[in-house]
């Protein structure tokens, strides 16, 4: 805990910890998982760091490049509007 910051304590009952655990990060404390889902509305900075901690394996990318492929073989037909 940072010098001069108050904390406080609350009570959750075990499925309400599971929950809130689940969606922990080991890097996150639940101070701040708390506040990224009922904090203030996100910013794009807040966009960035999130995309910049997703990672993805070479088989889910090898699996969107070949859905994009597929798509230039096939693709969608334009409405007639």
């Amino acid at each position: 805990m940072l010098a001069g910051t108050m904390s406080k304590a609350i009570l959750l009952d075990p499925d309400a910890f599971e929950a809130l655990a689940h969606e922990k990060r080991a890097d996150e404390t639940f101070s701040e998982v708390i506040k990224a889902h009922f904090g203030g509305k996100a910013t794009a900075a807040d966009l960035k760091r999130h995309l910049l901690s997703l990672r993805l394996d070479a088989g889910t990318l090898d699996a969107i490049e070949e859905q994009i492929r597929s798509r230039g073989e096939s693709p969608a037909p334009v409405a007639d509007v």
